[in-house]
């Protein structure tokens, strides 16, 4: 299958080098040259523009900073450029009004088959081909994208409509951003009551306070399996990205007067960590801010 793949970041390159693995012609375009050379490396083909890569492709996947850019891209250089009945696979995270605005306009300009299909896992998952799809859209549309997700991804889940891809992504980054900083806040709380961390973790890893961000992502080096917080907290899933989540989060609940205190304190709090120029530090690393709140 000839697959146009638009955005080849920290994600999307690992994405893109998986779908080149299985067999597909990857269509592959980038603004930055030395990803197109990252791509070719793993097999795909490098285009020079975005109308270039999509022209007599199958299928379109993008992996897009955010929702503006996402509308530009579909509007201007994908729909009406890629052939009609190319399947359009959008995997960035972004806002689930301009999601459903594109799918709009990709079924009213053109027989475009089109889902919202963020993803889940992060980079060692996109790179390992084992990251989770929450797609919106139609069953047909699902139908079609779904070979190509499988091919990058352990789970592939058809979480409603358009526009419940996203929807699905936000409310689990939401737990997962509100979670981790009661993790980091309990452990903080447990060293300074004098516990041993890694007994600690043994015990609350078994019990009622166990979570996915610390069994299998523990803010506390040397402590559970591997994470960013034996690398300095460098790696993983940046600051600046679970504040983009939570942002987008509050401003869904916000449309629909949704009740969402923990979360809103979450991302007050990110805020706070990106403002002291943490942004590119995994947010596990929020652990070192609340442990010098309570010093101060």
């Amino acid at each position: 299958m000839k697959i146009a793949f638009i955005g080849l970041g920290n994600m999307g390159g690992g994405m893109a080098a998986n779908l080149a693995r299985v067999g597909h012609q990857v269509h592959a375009f980038d603004l930055s040259t030395e990803a197109l050379s990252r791509a070719k490396e793993k097999g795909c083909v490098p285009y020079n523009s975005i109308r270039e890569a999509v022209a007599g492709v199958d299928a379109v996947v993008t992996m897009l900073p955010n929702g503006k850019i996402v509308e530009q891209v579909y509007e201007n250089d994908v729909i009406g450029h890629a052939p009609q009945g190319t399947t359009l696979i959008d995997c960035s995270t972004i806002d689930v009004e301009t999601a459903r605005k594109v799918m709009r306009a990709a079924a009213k300009l053109g027989s475009y088959e089109m889902v919202d299909a963020p993803v889940s896992g992060g980079i060692a998952a996109a790179n390992a081909g084992t990251l989770t799809f929450m797609v919106g859209g139609t069953p047909s549309a699902f139908g079609h994208a779904e070979p190509i997700l499988q091919a990058m991804g352990k789970a592939v889940i058809h979480a409603g409509a358009s526009g419940a891809g996203q929807a699905a992504k936000i409310c689990n980054n939401m737990i997962l951003g509100a979670t981790m900083v009661a993790t980091c806040e309990a452990f903080v709380m447990a060293k300074k009551l004098g516990l041993d961390l890694q007994t600690f973790y043994d015990i609350s890893s078994k019990a009622s306070g166990q979570s996915w961000s610390m069994t299998s992502y523990c803010p506390v080096p040397g402590v559970g399996p591997q994470s960013p917080a034996d690398n300095e907290y460098r790696g993983g899933f940046a600051t600046n990205l679970m504040l983009k989540d939570l942002l987008l989060a509050m401003e869904a609940a916000d449309h629909v007067n949704a009740a969402v205190p923990m979360g809103a304190r979450a991302a007050e709090l990110y805020q706070e960590f990106a403002k002291l120029g943490q942004g590119d530090v995994d947010f596990s690393g929020i652990i070192a801010m609340l442990e010098a709140s309570g010093e101060a």
